[in-house]
């Protein structure tokens, strides 16, 4: 059974910086991409970061460029998202989610639980 399951969001002040985790399990780690997706109130999920555990590509939404960073520990099937600088308009429920490398970056045939990140002004 694919599992992934998201840590490390809270409360934290503008300017602040939180650790994501997503820890993964039921696949292949290192044959697949992660990313990490947000989804704000009233607004559509988008794309923020993506790793490939295969050959270590990424991407980052313009949005949080220079600020957040896309890690993966590849002994522990977990990606990291280290998000620096935070702004208000990073509030969001983010979610990891998983699909093979093979396919392409940022994709999504599995989803975690999702972790609230509010950032206060």
């Amino acid at each position: 059974e694919v599992q992934l399951v998201e840590s490390g969001g809270g409360l934290v002040q503008a300017g602040g910086s939180l650790r994501l985790s997503c820890a993964a399990s039921g696949f292949t780690f290192d044959d697949y991409a992660i990313g990490w997706f947000r989804q704000a109130p009233g607004k559509e999920r988008e794309g923020v970061s993506c790793i490939s555990s295969s050959d270590g590509s990424t991407y980052y939404a313009d949005s949080v460029k220079g600020r957040f960073t896309i890690s993966s520990d590849n002994a522990k099937n977990t990606v990291y998202l280290q998000m620096n600088s935070l702004k208000p308009e990073d509030t969001a429920v983010y979610y990891c989610a998983a699909a093979p490398s093979n396919k392409g970056l940022c994709l999504n045939d599995y989803w975690g639980q999702g972790t609230q990140v509010t950032v206060s002004s």
